[in-house]
């Protein structure tokens, strides 16, 4: 981690790669996310609240070891339950950039099909 502390270095990177820096709601998020405490965030559209409310997630999957083929797969790690389903696309949509952008060992399954469908999910956006 850098100075922040908080951003692992591939983080920062990617951030640093759009021309962004994280903004303080972000990393108050994922100080709270990681300390394990409870946080309430309102901020107003295009604010990137789905990537505070998801950074904690994804900088613990990139802390993971890289799964093995031919071993178990570890299962869903964080799970996302959407009232519509557009909105559970567009999170989907929106974590797909940095998830893929960092080189994350992570996948949304957005239309919430079974586990047998779906391929390797370490974070899922789902529908009821």
């Amino acid at each position: 981690m850098t100075e922040t502390n908080l951003l692992p270095p591939k983080f920062e990177a990617w951030f640093a790669s759009r021309g962004w820096n994280p903004r303080p709601h972000q990393l108050a998020l994922l100080e709270h996310g990681l300390a394990g405490r409870s946080i309430l965030l309102i901020a107003p559209t295009g604010a990137g609240k789905t990537l505070a409310g998801f950074l904690p997630s994804l900088v613990d999957l990139a802390a993971r070891p890289k799964w093995k083929p031919g071993t178990r797969r570890r299962g869903v790690h964080t799970l996302y339950v959407s009232p519509l389903k557009a909105l559970a696309v567009d999170i989907e949509r929106n974590l797909e950039t940095p998830v893929r952008g960092i080189g994350l060992d992570a996948e949304a399954d957005p239309a919430g099909h079974p586990a047998h469908h779906a391929r390797a999910i370490g974070a899922a956006a789902r529908r009821p």
